[in-house]
């Protein structure tokens, strides 16, 4: 199989093609990024000189580009994963997000479509994953959960720009019964995540004896999803997962913010130590919450379980130690 991934150089997408190529000898695998601040292809080091991977910087919004690669990589499947994603950054500047999560889609998709359209088997052979967030249904109370059948309903840029590649991707199957399948996934934690996001802002903080900052009262809840089961999720869905329908994928581990930065700060006394005054949570300081700030995140994943067998396997506890020793070792070496 010639597999095109999007995306490949940022956090889940090089989890993703690290996953891949020790997965599947049977692939050759194309990973196109346009490198933005949140990419870093030094995590792609262990298979840079794999004979079955290589790498092109590609923008997405530029369709010319696009057309190039699509038709000289000729590729039978996509993981299209390339996106904008900081919801602090949508609010500041939402036309990043239309042109990278909108338009990026509307080109890949669009370009893919005319290749497979020329081959003799049409799409029968061909698949084009779509890698999307939960965030696009919208904010729970107290109690319930997402599930394939929730009603979108974003409230930031980020999300909305989402939502609309979802229905991009949708709109392709039904009128032109391209196979798609689409994942909508919970919050993804472990190496190589940005330092913008709350795990990595919240040990970077703290290493550096700076204030932690966190929104409102820490209330907001998230389901968390260690990178390497989601990594596993996309790699089903893609393999099993039936024509034209939507997966959710979440890790049934669900967290107050709070709670979770305080969990971290105890991970990082143990792991540390040097806190002031002998405790990170010491630095821990309650900020303006942002704009249309989503109250709670909640995953029901029983359809993927049900379906394709999926369920994640890493024990969060220990994972989230891992992650919280892989950043320390990060920030020594830089």
């Amino acid at each position: 199989m010639r597999l095109l991934v999007t995306g490949g150089a940022g956090f889940i997408g090089s989890n993703l093609v690290l996953h891949l190529m020790q997965q599947n000898q049977n692939i050759t695998l194309l990973n196109i990024d346009k490198l933005t601040y949140a990419s870093d292809l030094s995590f792609l080091e262990p298979v840079e000189d794999h004979p079955s991977y290589r790498f092109e910087k590609v923008d997405l919004v530029n369709r010319d580009a696009v057309r190039e690669i699509v038709n000289d990589f000729r590729p039978d499947g996509v993981m299209h994963l390339a996106a904008e994603s900081h919801v602090d950054n949508s609010i500041k500047g939402p036309e990043p997000f239309v042109m990278s999560n909108v338009v990026g889609t509307f080109n890949i998709l669009e370009e893919c479509r005319q290749l497979w359209l020329s081959d003799p088997n049409g799409y029968a052979d061909k698949r084009f994953l779509h890698v999307s967030t939960d965030e696009v249904y919208g904010s729970l109370g107290d109690e319930g959960t997402f599930n394939e059948e929730t009603p979108y309903a974003p409230n930031s840029p980020y999300s909305a720009t989402k939502a609309g590649s979802d229905f991009l991707v949708r709109s392709y199957h039904k009128t032109f019964n391209m196979n798609v399948v689409t994942t909508n996934c919970s919050n993804n934690f472990g190496p190589h995540q940005h330092d913008e996001k709350l795990i990595p802002t919240v040990i970077r903080k703290a290493l550096n004896h700076e204030e932690i900052p966190v929104y409102g009262k820490g209330e907001n809840v998230r389901d968390w999803l260690y990178v390497t089961d989601h990594c596993r999720a996309i790699q089903s869905v893609f393999e099993s997962g039936r024509q034209g329908e939507t997966y959710i994928v979440g890790g049934h581990n669900e967290w107050k913010n709070i709670d979770l930065v305080r969990l971290l700060c105890d991970l990082l006394n143990e792991e540390k130590g040097e806190g002031p005054d002998g405790d990170y949570k010491n630095l821990i300081t309650f900020v303006t919450d942002r704009a249309g700030h989503d109250l709670r995140y909640a995953i029901d994943p029983g359809k993927i379980e049900r379906e394709l067998g999926w369920k994640p396997l890493m024990q969060f506890d220990e994972q989230l130690r891992e992650t919280v020793r892989w950043y320390i070792h990060r920030n020594k070496k830089n």
